[in-house]
């Protein structure tokens, strides 16, 4: 969403337009299908967005709610009927709240999925290891480097085994696993082409398979 990701906060969010100002891009937009007035229309919107989103607090990525709350304003701006005599932030604000907890019921969801930081069985010293430990190897660890490169060989193998390419991908962006820098989330998405928020529910998937393929193979760490 380019105009969320220019925005700190919702204090930065610019203030709605006049009622005058807002039925005159309204009509553009309907009358000759201007998507500049329909952008226009977005941006002075959007804190009505991040109002909406702000009530979610239990959510863990508030940006990632206001951009799925910036979507849900697009579909009302893109099928708002103005001679209904609904005013505009009405109908809005349903159609955000709707999509906000449409994301709400995916997160609930998504909750049993494997944490990069759960437990996943102990090393040869007794120590608890998580899966991070594994994905993500500190050469200054007090694991030789040989150790670690063993150990990073037989995660790469699982990984190609029991995780499709699009999945094996974003673990190997996420975790540097191919000679590269470990990447966000949103650097990933840029690579692929895909939302943030897809690339994250892509990962916790992946990473629940690699959690059990891991038991599976009786990995020895």
């Amino acid at each position: 969403m380019l105009f969320t990701s220019k925005l700190d906060n919702s204090n930065s969010f610019p203030h709605p337009l006049s009622p005058e100002k807002e039925q005159e891009f309204i009509k553009k937009f309907k009358e000759s299908g201007d998507l500049s007035a329909r952008d226009t229309l977005i941006k002075y919107n959007l804190r009505l967005v991040a109002y909406i989103a702000k009530k979610y607090t239990n959510y863990p990525d508030q940006d990632e709610l206001i951009s799925v709350g910036t979507y849900g304003l697009i579909k009302a701006i893109t099928s708002f009927q103005p001679e209904k005599n609904t005013q505009l932030a009405t109908y809005a604000s349903k159609c955000i709240e709707n999509e906000i907890l449409m994301a709400m019921r995916s997160y609930k969801k998504r909750q049993g999925n494997i944490s990069i930081y759960e437990t996943i069985g102990m090393d040869k010293d007794g120590n608890e290891m998580m899966l991070i430990d594994l994905l993500s190897v500190d050469e200054e660890s007090v694991y030789s480097r040989m150790e670690c490169e063993l150990m990073r060989d037989s995660i790469k193998k699982i990984i190609v085994k029991y995780l499709n390419e699009r999945e094996q991908n974003i673990i190997n962006y996420r975790f540097g696993l191919k000679g590269s820098v470990i990447m966000t989330q949103q650097e990933v998405a840029d690579i692929l082409k895909i939302s943030r928020s897809y690339v994250s529910r892509i990962e916790k998937t992946a990473l629940t398979k690699l959690k059990c393929a891991i038991r599976k193979e009786n990995l020895q760490i």
